[in-house]
């Protein structure tokens, strides 16, 4: 049997910023996983994902490095084409990788070849107070950004590793103010990651852009999950939010499917999945 099968009619229209901010401001939830190959973005449109995300978490799952850290922007560039020529209904997003956003020139530079070059919608920063002036130049030229909060994979050195963020009082009340200031620059999507789901539900509260969880809890406006930890296939340990989605399925599709039905539904995560 051909490889090259005739891809199926889809009812869905391509998701749009727009859109995704209509899904917020009606209240259904944005169900968001990330790939890296073109194979994988055709099953998520079956599976009716929202968002894609082309994660720097390559490096780890595609390459089998052991950070972030070592992604280039040319890996990133490769594998966001991949992803966008076997997308055809989910809003795309790429993540700028490790030292491709340090000054407004690079952002700007960097995320234009994204746009250009990967043809996604929107990019994905990991932020600090640094990085605000860096988001209103971006949005100054028309270029969407999801700011990235918490647990930031790429200062896992200066974190001293993969750990909680936003738990004493101090420190949730200094990210609750910076969400609002990376919303105020122009962000227009925040993601949420290892924080507590009280905490999360604070940042949700008070922005007006969809926030996305990923080890945040349920009351985020939508949830993200690295591709192969809901397969399981990842390399050991896996984070307390994961979910295997396949042990209870018969096929990939089938529990990639699962997965948005449960963010849908208010299912996932659970309690157990969620930071307290």
């Amino acid at each position: 049997m051909s490889s090259q099968s005739a891809t199926p009619a889809l009812a869905k229209s391509r998701m749009t910023l727009s859109k995704l901010r209509r899904l917020h401001q009606q209240g259904e939830k944005i169900a968001m996983l990330t790939a890296y190959d073109a194979s994988f973005a055709r099953l998520f449109d079956l599976a009716g994902v929202d968002v894609i995300l082309v994660g720097d978490t390559l490096g780890q799952m595609i390459q089998g490095r052991s950070s972030t850290l070592p992604v280039t922007m040319d890996d990133m560039i490769y594998h966001s084409a991949a992803v966008a020529r076997g997308n055809r209904q989910a809003f795309l997003i790429g993540d700028m990788p490790f030292m491709s956003y340090s000054s407004v020139a690079d952002a700007l530079h960097n995320a234009g070849r994204f746009l250009k070059q990967a043809e996604v919608q929107m990019v994905k920063l990991e932020c600090s107070a640094a990085q605000e002036s860096v988001i209103k130049a971006l949005a100054d030229e028309g270029i969407p950004v999801c700011a990235h909060l918490g647990l930031r994979p790429q200062s896992v050195h200066k974190l001293g590793g993969y750990r909680v963020q936003g738990r004493d009082d101090a420190a949730a009340a200094a990210m609750l103010a910076q969400a609002e200031r990376l919303e105020a620059a122009g962000a227009d999507m925040l993601l949420v990651e290892a924080i507590p789901a009280s905490l999360a539900g604070q940042i949700t509260a008070a922005a007006t852009v969809p926030v996305i969880g990923i080890g945040a809890g349920a009351a985020c406006d939508g949830q993200v999950l690295v591709l192969y930890d809901l397969l399981g296939i990842s390399p050991p340990p896996l984070p307390s939010f994961v979910k295997n989605f396949l042990l209870e399925n018969d096929s990939i599709q089938s529990a990639i499917a699962a997965y948005v039905a449960a963010v849908k539904a208010g299912e996932f995560p659970t309690a157990q999945q969620s930071y307290q």
